[in-house]
């Protein structure tokens, strides 16, 4: 497995394993707790393992938390998603950077995204399997979220999003939310 930094997200790291194939199909290690060590990470850390399925064009985001944020590992375990990550951290060395990711089954990278970081993404087959490790128990009380068609972030999603959630479609623009973490 080797991991990689992400330069346009400070901390961010891509997590690839090295796949075994043959002819009944393959075998990877999708999390290797040394790995995870070697680039200053706690693996210990992560305390919540989840799994959404989406279908073709579902959007999922942009969210994250307030309070101490989280933390958390991103895969997408079968299928293949496009994957977005803003940095909203105010004393990053990145912050407001967007980076974009496709995150597939074939490949089973994992993408380590830093606290303080909205993430989101679209499904681009007609079933996708995404699985999150998260650092913090999840407290809904502490959902953010921003507006996926935010002009201020031009994300370039690349199908037309065919469902989302209420919550996602009635999401206020990313100036809202940082006016709204100031007070």
């Amino acid at each position: 497995m080797k991991a990689t930094e992400v330069p346009a997200i400070a901390g961010a790291y891509l997590f690839e394993p090295t796949p075994y194939a043959d002819e009944r199909g393959f075998f990877c290690r999708t999390f290797d707790a040394d790995v995870v060590r070697s680039v200053g990470l706690d693996p210990d850390a992560f305390v919540q393992d989840s799994l959404s399925r989406s279908v073709r064009g579902v959007l999922r985001g942009l969210h994250l938390r307030s309070g101490a944020g989280e933390a958390k590992l991103v895969r997408c375990s079968y299928g293949r998603i496009f994957d977005v990550v803003v940095d909203l951290r105010p004393d990053s060395p990145t912050y407001r950077n967007r980076a974009f990711f496709e995150l597939s089954g074939e490949t089973q990278a994992t993408l380590y995204i830093p606290a303080g970081c909205a993430h989101g993404f679209q499904a681009l087959t007609e079933t996708a399997d995404t699985s999150y490790r998260i650092d913090r128990p999840h407290d809904p009380a502490e959902d953010v979220t921003i507006a996926f068609d935010d002009p201020e972030l031009a994300i370039p999603w690349p199908l037309p999003v065919t469902s989302m959630s209420q919550r996602d479609r009635e999401a206020p623009s990313l100036t809202q939310v940082l006016k709204q973490k100031e007070s």
